[in-house]
């Protein structure tokens, strides 16, 4: 496939995506050291984009490796108490000039439109101001943290206001007290409570590592419970605050990394993304299928039917025998299927099944949706009280043998099924006993 073509298909597949987010709103989190890397420019170009989709964004930014060497150049101590700024006064002055600055630079970053730009006739308006009302963090551990607050509330109607009218809302690291003091707060506690009070869809946070590793390996999704479960070693600041957003209502966190170009929008708009998601409800289930699913389904299996690998069905066949297969789904498409065909003896009792039509989406191969889907497909027979189950297949017998098939010849299949055999195909045999354990 040329090039060409491969940008035409993705564009194509990526409008439902599209479609889900039009109208959303999405709060991203960019912490100081990415505004200042080569990749920030596309990364503006990449969510000015998402705003022509009709994309509501909130743009939250840290500001503590600026902080850092504005200090370090004054000979002021960076001083901090459980990853939490002790901000004195003199500190604060400096945070106040370093914030303020970083945020004219963010604003004059998305209002330009030269006309060869990706920004060319974008018109984004960035919006920013006092939308958050901070209070002291007070004392931790007998340590007085200073002028470094939390969030208190959000002007929530304003911010709204704004979004509705299709601004980019803008919130810096800082938060005015009802005293009329100014907080120095952590810009991850900011998203977080922005993504919140939002009802955002989706909460971005950027960072350095493309993928979050779990024990050396990189994940690409984690739910909430699984998150919770990373060593306290591994567990990021930015993981953490995954983790409070997903407790906190939101559906889904995604962590990214700031130096990948285009990393934004292969997440959004790709099965597969390019950071590690962390969800707060299974967005991959296992289910039946339904009539309306014949359409994935067909997508899914003719490629293998052109390959030999499984027999051709027409439509109408798929549509008559529906109850019998089972999807994965991720994201509401189908990516994997199944079916399990009862088989009878003489006597009309169903002793054994028949899997048939295992195919996966090429993207999802190798992720354990297969091993999956056979599970589910064993739990199917065990509750029908089914003790054999058989699999006939020209290609994946060694697939099938890895998940505790044993080879057998013909003379083993049940009669009614022999009967109905192709010997012409002839497609090896392989048979796993269920026993009589119950399903789980």
């Amino acid at each position: 496939m040329s090039d060409d073509n491969a940008s035409l298909n993705w564009f194509r597949h990526a409008a439902p995506y599209i479609n889900d987010l039009r109208g959303r709103t999405l709060v991203i989190g960019i912490p100081g050291d990415a505004l200042e890397h080569a990749n920030f420019r596309n990364l503006v170009h990449d969510m000015a984009l998402l705003a022509s989709l009709g994309v509501r964004l909130v743009v939250v930014h840290g500001a503590r490796e600026q902080i850092n060497r504005a200090l370090d150049e004054r000979g002021i101590e960076n001083r901090f108490h459980e990853n939490q700024r002790i901000t004195n006064r003199e500190t604060l002055e400096i945070v106040k000039s370093v914030v303020g600055k970083l945020r004219f630079d963010i604003e004059a970053a998305f209002s330009q439109g030269l006309p060869d730009s990706p920004m060319a006739r974008s018109a984004l308006k960035v919006v920013s101001g006092n939308f958050v009302t901070a209070r002291p963090s007070g004392v931790l551990d007998g340590v007085d943290l200073g002028w470094t607050g939390t969030v208190r509330r959000m002007d929530t109607n304003t911010l709204e206001q704004n979004l509705d009218q299709g601004s980019l809302v803008l919130l810096s690291p800082l938060g005015t007290s009802l005293t009329g003091e100014l907080f120095n707060i952590n810009y991850l506690d900011l998203a977080a409570e922005a993504s919140r009070v939002l009802r955002a869809e989706k909460l971005v946070l950027f960072r350095e590592p493309e993928q979050l590793q779990v024990d050396g390996n990189p994940v690409h999704e984690l739910s909430i419970l699984q998150a919770e479960q990373v060593s306290p070693k591994v567990q990021s600041a930015t993981l953490r605050c995954a983790i409070r957003a997903c407790n906190a209502g939101i559906a889904r966190t995604h962590l990214l990394s700031f130096c990948k170009n285009g990393a934004l929008i292969q997440e959004l708009f790709r099965r597969e993304g390019a950071g590690t998601m962390i969800y707060r409800d299974s967005y991959e289930v296992v289910r039946r299928a339904r009539i309306t699913d014949v359409g994935g389904i067909l997508g899914l299996i003719r490629p293998l039917e052109k390959d030999g690998v499984l027999v051709r069905r027409s439509r109408e066949k798929l549509e008559a025998e529906i109850e019998h297969f089972t999807l994965v789904e991720v994201d509401g498409t189908p990516v994997a299927c199944a079916a399990l065909y009862p088989i009878k003896d003489d006597k009309g009792a169903t002793t054994a099944a028949e899997v048939a039509c295992l195919a996966s989406h090429p993207e999802f191969r190798g992720g354990g949706r297969g091993a999956k889907l056979m599970r589910h497909l064993e739990r199917q027979a065990q509750t029908v009280q089914v003790d054999e189950l058989y699999v006939l297949t020209t290609q994946t017998e060694h697939w099938f043998i890895e998940q505790g098939f044993e080879q057998v010849g013909i003379s083993e299949l049940p009669a009614t099924r022999k009967s109905l055999y192709n010997i012409q195909r002839n497609s090896r045999i392989l048979r796993k006993r269920l026993g009589n354990s119950q399903p789980t």
